[in-house]
């Protein structure tokens, strides 16, 4: 709004300059959000992690060396120790050193990074998407469609979900071509770890979007929707979920990190990513044999992995400040 009409009147009876500005939604968002010094360094921690693991292959092009490029006589000792980072090298610039089978750390750890998010992100969309169909249909229709999605997920609630995952990567992820699960329809890789992540984790955020839609679906503007013909499907879609956009959002962003370090765990077990895909999990799974001679095999990947998990968190946790209304 433009200034105001009346000139406002400060508490001893003096009249004071004041202006009176309307802001939107999305002003008020960024204006808090802004303040959170810790979110915003999270931001910048994102991106540049995702610009790094999306230009992996110019830096792979840059420094001359592959993902699986191995380089035994170049950079291992004569005992086979890896050597540690160098600029001056017969086989170029390895900026983080070799693994443990001297390959190039710096190239695998960036596209390390590639493997991370590509089935983090992707576990979050099928988790998320799960939960989101799931709890606006149970929370908007109830009765029985209620009954049945809900019981469903005190189901899988009751799943040892991590005895799970590890048992059908093992049957599923370790078989060579032609053996795998399912007559072959199930194949290992970024795509099944991705599936098993989110699958089974959807009754989180089925319960806080059902608890949100069994409140809204009883306010005045739905009643209002449907009263001139709305169908359920555009209430739900064009009126009870953008009104959930706010926890939806906090949650994806605080799963994220939990996604990563599911991949990384089962990665570090051998039942995830299997090589020669390069990922922080295995990366960390083969330095636990070396870190006492050549430490920068764990320190790089354990840098990146922990960096990636506090961004994510650091940014779910101010988005939560910035969206909740009641914050000061």
């Amino acid at each position: 709004m433009a200034r105001a009409d009346v000139v406002p009147v400060g508490p001893t009876g003096v009249e004071v300059d004041a202006e009176i500005i309307g802001r939107s939604p999305t002003e008020l968002f960024w204006r808090r959000f802004r303040r959170d010094r810790f979110a915003l360094v999270g931001v910048v921690v994102i991106f540049i992690i995702a610009a790094l693991a999306i230009t992996a292959p110019l830096f792979a092009r840059w420094v001359g060396h592959g993902p699986n490029q191995v380089y035994v006589f170049q950079m291992t000792t004569v005992i086979g120790v890896p050597k540690g980072p160098t600029l001056h090298n017969e086989a170029g610039v390895f900026l983080f050193g070799a693994d443990g089978t001297a390959r190039d750390l710096f190239v695998r750890v960036l596209y390390g990074a590639r493997t991370s998010l590509i089935v983090a992100l992707s576990a979050t969309v099928i988790e998320v998407s799960l939960g989101i169909v799931l709890g606006v249909a149970a929370g908007y229709f109830g009765g029985r469609t209620d009954t049945v999605i809900s019981r469903a997920g005190d189901v899988f609630w009751a799943l040892p979900t991590l005895l799970l995952i590890l048992g059908i990567s093992a049957a599923c992820g370790g078989q060579p071509p032609g053996q795998e699960c399912v007559g072959g329809l199930v194949k290992p890789g970024m795509g099944l770890i991705a599936f098993l992540i989110g699958f089974f984790d959807w009754p989180y955020l089925f319960r806080i979007v059902r608890g949100e839609v069994l409140s809204l679906r009883q306010k005045e503007f739905v009643e209002s929707a449907r009263s001139l013909g709305s169908s359920n499907l555009r209430i739900m879609v064009k009126e009870i979920l953008p009104n959930m956009l706010a926890p939806i959002i906090v949650y994806t962003t605080l799963i994220i990190p939990t996604n990563i370090l599911a991949e990384a765990g089962l990665s570090f077990l051998g039942l995830g990513i299997q090589p020669p895909t390069a990922s922080w999990g295995s990366q960390l799974e083969e330095a636990a044999e070396l870190y006492r001679v050549a430490p920068w095999t764990m320190v790089w990947p354990g840098v990146f992995l922990f960096a990636t998990t506090l961004a994510f968190n650091l940014v779910g946790d101010g988005l939560r400040d910035a969206l909740d209304p009641k914050t000061a």
